[in-house]
């Protein structure tokens, strides 16, 4: 077993060289300047390493770009062997990242809240109170009775 430190540092140079060829070495035209690498994983033995990418697109670009990663998945690991050099280059497992489909979902989440909240308070802007403003009663107050006698 490899101890944390050297997988993230083997995880930091994967995502580094996956992403440098896939921006200059890398001639499929699935593969444009839309992919981009977010983050990097390798087991605790070295032997698997998984990549996460998000790409800038719709459902087909997508579905191209995963074809076109599955397709240059031997081209990146061997380079990925030859800039690590380590005794055994860990197999690469491309995953589309949720990410930013996640942030998508709770940002239109904010914002029906926040639509929600301005209908409110506009509803609320022209309404008095129920009774009077301060509901509670008061010692020595004149509604006959006194609270002063136990």
């Amino acid at each position: 077993m490899a101890d944390n430190a050297r997988a993230k540092r083997l995880a930091d140079l994967i995502r580094e060289v996956v992403a440098q060829k896939l921006q200059r070495g890398i001639k499929d035209p699935r593969l444009g300047s839309h992919v981009t690498i977010t983050d990097t994983r390798v087991t605790g033995d070295l032997r698997e390493a998984t990549v996460f990418y998000t790409v800038y697109g719709d459902d087909e670009d997508r579905k191209a770009a995963a074809a076109g990663l599955e397709s240059a998945k031997g081209i990146l690991r061997s380079e990925v062997g030859r800039a690590a050099g380590v005794k055994f280059t860990p197999t690469l497992a491309f995953v589309a990242d949720a990410l930013p489909d996640t942030a998508r979902t709770i940002e239109d989440l904010l914002d029906k809240a926040r639509a929600s909240d301005a209908k409110v308070r506009e509803t609320s802007a022209g309404a008095s109170y129920a009774g009077e403003a301060d509901p509670y009663k008061k010692p020595g107050s004149d509604d006959g009775t006194d609270d002063t006698t136990a």
